[in-house]
C-alpha cells in the first residue's frame, strides 16, 4: 500500500532534517516521529519507504540521547506488531537499548539470536543467554563462548533447553572456570553422569551436594569417579581391539544405571578416548562393537549421520563428532558442502527410531 503523497512529502522533509538537523531537540523529535510512523505504518510500507526510514534512524542514532532510544526499545519489547526490521535496528544498537528487546521481544527469531551470538559483543551475548526459553541450537552456540559471564547467564537461565552434548561442553569448561560449577550442578536437568564426573574437581561442599541430590547410590558414585579417573583422564590412545577391561566395565555401569547418553560420548570423544567412544556408542545403539566400527567408519557420511541421529546427538554438534572421530582414526576430517547437506537431510527427515531402523537394515 505504501505512504500517501502527503506522508512521503513529510518523510522527505524529515530526511532532509536528519541530514542537517537544526538542534538536538529536532534530532530527537525526528527520531521519535520516524520510529512512531514506522511502527504504525510498518505493514503497509514498501521496501523503498522502509529503507528511507531505517536510513533516517541510523543517521540519528548516535546523536539521540540514550534514554530516548532505551524508552523506545522498552515500548517495543513486547509489541507483536512492530516491524521486524525496526526491532533488528534497535537490537544492533548499544546493549542498553538492545537488552529489553533481546530479553522480551517475541519477534526475534532463532536465526536473529544466533547472529547476535556470532557477531555481537559480550553484553548482547549475555542478554541472549538470559532470554526465556532459548532452544538447544542457541544454547549450544552460547556454550562455546569464551566469556564466563555469558556461560553463567546461560546456566542460571532455568528455562533454557540444554542438550546432553552442550552440558558436556559446559562441564568441561567448569574445570577452569570454578564459578561455573555450582550453578551447573544445581540445574535439575544436568545429566547425573556429568555431575559425577565433576566430583573430580569441585569443592567438597559440591561433592556432598551431588551425592545427596542425584539419584545414584554413593558407592556407585565412588566407583564411577575411580573408573573415570582411570579411563577418561588417561592419556589419549588409539583404538584397541578389544577395548581395555576398564573401559568395558565403565560403559557397563553407565548403561546399567541409565546414564549412558550422548553427552558422555561427546565428552570422551573430545578427550581423544576412541575406545570409550566406540564402545559407548555401540552399546547405546545395541550393536556389536565391530559391526558398529565397520558401519560408522566405512567412509561415506550417511552412516555417521544415521548413528548420531539414532543416539540423540544434536545436529548442531554433528560436525564436531565427525571431525574428532575421524581425527582419532587418522582419516579425513573436513566435511564438504555436499556432505554437510547429506547429514542435514538425515537429521531433518528421520526420527531417532527411523534412523536406528535404517542402520539395522545395513548391518
Amino acid at each position: 500500500m505504501g505512504l500517501t503523497a502527503h506522508d512521503m512529502s513529510d518523510m522527505g522533509r524529515l530526511a532532509q532534517l536528519a541530514i542537517n538537523p537544526q538542534n538536538v531537540a529536532s534530532r530527537e523529535e525526528i527520531y521519535l516521529a520516524v520510529a512512531s510512523l514506522y511502527r504504525v505504518q510498518g505493514v503497509g510500507l514498501n521496501e523503498r519507504e522502509r529503507e528511507l526510514m531505517r536510513d533516517i534512524l541510523r543517521r540519528l542514532t548516535r546523536d539521540v540521547e540514550m534514554a530516548i532510544r532505551v524508552a523506545l526499545a522498552q515500548r517495543l519489547a513486547e509489541d507483536t506488531t512492530a516491524p521486524h526490521d525496526l526491532i533488528l535496528l534497535l537490537v544492533d544498537d548499544a546493549i542498553e537499548v538492545a537488552r529489553p528487546l533481546i530479553l522480551h521481544s517475541p519477534l526475534l527469531t532463532e536465526a536473529d539470536v544466533l547472529r547476535l551470538i556470532a557477531e555481537a559483543g559480550i553484553g548482547h551475548q549475555e542478554a541472549v543467554a538470559g532470554r526465556p526459553h532459548i532452544g538447544e541450537p542457541v544454547t549450544a552456540a552460547l556454550a562455546h563462548c569464551e566469556h564466563e559471564s555469558v556461560l553463567l547467564a546461560l546456566v542460571r537461565n532455568v528455562t533454557a533447553r540444554i542438550s546432553d552434548a552442550t552440558y558436556a561442553v559446559l562441564v568441561e569448561k567448569s574445570r577452569a572456570l570454578s564459578g561455573l560449577a555450582e550453578p551447573l550442578v544445581r540445574r535439575p536437568d544436568l545429566p547425573p553422569q556429568l555431575a559425577i564426573v565433576m566430583c573430580e574437581w569441585v569443592s567438597d561442599a559440591l561433592k556432598t551436594y551431588i551425592k545427596s541430590n542425584y539419584a545414584i547410590a554413593p558407592r556407585t558414585i565412588e566407583i564411577a569417579i575411580a573408573d573415570a579417573k582411570q579411563v577418561v583422564q588417561s592419556e589419549p590412545a588409539g583404538p584397541h581391539d578389544p577395548p581395555p577391561d576398564s573401559a568395558q566395565k565403565l560403559i557397563g555401569k553407565l548403561a546399567a544405571s541409565g546414564q549412558l547418553k550422548a553427552g558422555f560420548l561427546m565428552r570422551v570423544l573430545s578427550q581423544g578416548q576412541a575406545d570409550l567412544f566406540d564402545l559407548g556408542f555401540a552399546h547405546l545403539l545395541e550393536i556389536e562393537l565391530e559391526k558398529f566400527r565397520a558401519f560408522f567408519y566405512r567412509g561415506d557420511i550417511r552412516p555417521v549421520a544415521l548413528a548420531c541421529r539414532a543416539a540423540g546427538i544434536d545436529r548442531s554438534v554433528f560436525a564436531t563428532v565427525f571431525n574428532l572421530s575421524r581425527q582419532a582414526r587418522g582419516c579425513q576430517t573436513v566435511l564438504s558442502a555436499a556432505e554437510a547437506e547429506q547429514a542435514e537431510a538425515v537429521f531433518a527427515s528421520l526420527t531417532r527410531p527411523a534412523a536406528l531402523a535404517e542402520i539395522r537394515t545395513q548391518l
